[in-house]
């Protein structure tokens, strides 16, 4: 019997789906919380208060305090405050010869006054971003795996477009407690929604690494990496301290000159060679203020004030390598586009966790045991699917519940996630399949609403006092927390109709003899 092209593209779509869906499940479900990045950090973080600031005040303050305990610095990179961030914060690096350690991993700064502000140890938002595309494995490794799977899942993508034959009719048509047509139907819906969305972040997100998954063309012209990044970016070439002392101008002035060039906000800055007649200040543009993620700089004089140069990151290339960058990471997006990107993140998690459903539900025979293969994806589904929220709910529990001081804590937190993860996937065996559903997401619905408790508890933004206070963030992940609970308690009652129905069938057929 001939295969048709739709036959073959059918095997294609479910096998490619299949051997990448944990994994891409787990990419899009993290992805999609670090839409919302610097928020669940200032979360994690419930000691600071947001003080609005300029850009230049932030830098000003910041070089004051970095030239009384930086004095042995070599460069200062110094993040800026925004609208969604709520201190300053620096990385400092030491010359190699010096017998001074670096004051802290992070220095974090009140950016109106530029004195040391204290919080909790956290990794907050970055911890969900990075995870995303690197997957908690050593470098390169974690970014290979995960740019193998998308690969995997844009193969999945055009296999699935050219295997349907209905696919305007899908977009509207779900049908309930229909069994295998009704997971059908919720698989195409969760697809077809936001079918330019799936093909766009996919794709994005395997050119923002390119570089890394095709190193050649950078290895056969340039000697070193930093080579093509002076060229490509603009990164400006490392200068040798003189051995000159020399005070560094007002650097906040540097950053309002610099906002003036852009037209737009400054991002960070970077000093190099402080307190040195070579040093120089570089300031970057914000990322709001543009699609294009890899906006210009512009290099002073650290000494003088002098401008060096300017990159306007111009070119076609770099033009739209940028612009990839800025698709996938949203940074340009405001309040209302960043919550629909948040939404088409979550079709996509549904549009693999449904499609991991479908595969089981497919090949499971009424009244037979299921085969090892069956089982065992099953069981990887069942860990999955209701195991990660549950714990991406625990690192956020753990966040309130370890002590504030206690050393390592920020580590602790991400351990919490994985132990928690584990712990499920391993207790879910010793379940039927059906209850394991039911109990895993039951659990999840706990721990979402077991979040805003601990937050109430534990400091003094609760979700009352944050109504009342008018603090918007803290109400609003709150309410994102319940909201989140409310979703995995709705999966809890449908995957339970599910356990009762064939109950209910066979006391009916007892019944009637």
């Amino acid at each position: 019997m001939k295969v048709t092209l739709r036959q073959s593209m059918v095997w294609i779509h479910g096998w490619l789906g299949l051997l990448a869906g944990w994994i891409l499940f787990a990419m899009f479900l993290t992805g999609t919380a670090s839409y919302f990045r610097p928020e669940i950090t200032q979360w994690m973080q419930p000691e600071f208060r947001s003080v609005p600031v300029s850009a230049a005040r932030a830098a000003q303050t910041a070089t004051a305090y970095m030239q009384k305990v930086g004095a042995d610095d070599v460069q200062w990179f110094v993040y800026l405050p925004d609208s969604r961030t709520s201190a300053t914060r620096i990385f400092e690096q030491r010359n190699p010869a010096s017998k001074v350690p670096p004051v802290a991993s992070e220095i974090v700064l009140d950016p109106a006054t530029g004195t040391p502000l204290h919080a909790r140890e956290t990794r907050g938002g970055e911890h969900f971003y990075r995870f995303h595309f690197q997957l908690q494995l050593p470098y390169p490794w974690g970014r290979w795996l995960a740019g193998l799977c998308a690969m995997f899942m844009l193969g999945a993508i055009v296999s699935g477009v050219i295997t349907h034959k209905r696919i305007f009719a899908d977009f509207f048509t779900l049908r309930w407690n229909k069994g295998q047509r009704s997971w059908l139907d919720a698989h195409n819906v969760s697809a077809v929604l936001a079918l330019p969305y799936h093909a766009m972040i996919t794709y994005t997100g395997l050119i923002t690494l390119v570089a890394m998954y095709m190193p050649w063309p950078v290895v056969a012209n340039y000697a070193k990496p930093l080579d093509f990044g002076a060229v490509a970016f603009g990164i400006p070439a490392d200068r040798d301290a003189s051995g000159r002392p020399a005070s560094l101008v007002d650097i906040g002035a540097l950053v309002a000159n610099a906002e003036v060039r852009f037209g737009a906000p400054a991002t960070r800055m970077v000093v190099r060679n402080p307190n040195d007649s070579a040093a120089t200040v570089t300031v970057y543009r914000h990322p709001s203020a543009s699609l294009n993620a890899r906006g210009p700089s512009v290099t002073y004089s650290g000494s003088t004030g002098r401008l060096l140069g300017a990159s306007t990151g111009s070119g076609p290339a770099l033009a739209t390598a940028g612009v990839m960058l800025g698709l996938h990471v949203a940074q340009f997006a405001g309040t209302a586009l960043r919550w629909t990107y948040f939404a088409l993140g979550l079709t996509g998690a549904a549009m693999v966790g449904t499609g991991l459903l479908l595969w089981t539900v497919k090949r499971r025979k009424p009244g037979a045991v299921p085969f090892f293969g069956l089982a065992l994806v099953e069981r990887l589904n069942i860990a999955v699917v209701a195991g990660l929220p549950t714990a991406m709910a625990a690192y956020l529990l753990a966040n309130r519940l370890i002590p504030v001081g206690i050393e390592g804590r920020a580590d602790m937190e991400v351990a919490a996630m994985f132990w928690t993860w584990g712990a499920l996937a391993v207790l879910q065996l010793a379940r039927p399949a059906r209850r394991a559903w039911v109990e895993g997401f039951a659990i999840g619905a706990v721990a979402f609403v077991a979040i805003p408790v601990a937050n109430a508890v534990t400091t003094a933004r609760g979700l009352p006092g944050s109504l009342s206070n008018g603090d918007t963030l803290f109400a609003a992940f709150d309410f994102a927390m319940l909201g989140a609970a409310a979703v995995l308690a709705f999966g809890a009652a449908r995957a339970g109709r599910k356990v009762e129905m064939p109950v209910r069938r066979r006391v009916r057929e007892m019944a009637h003899g």
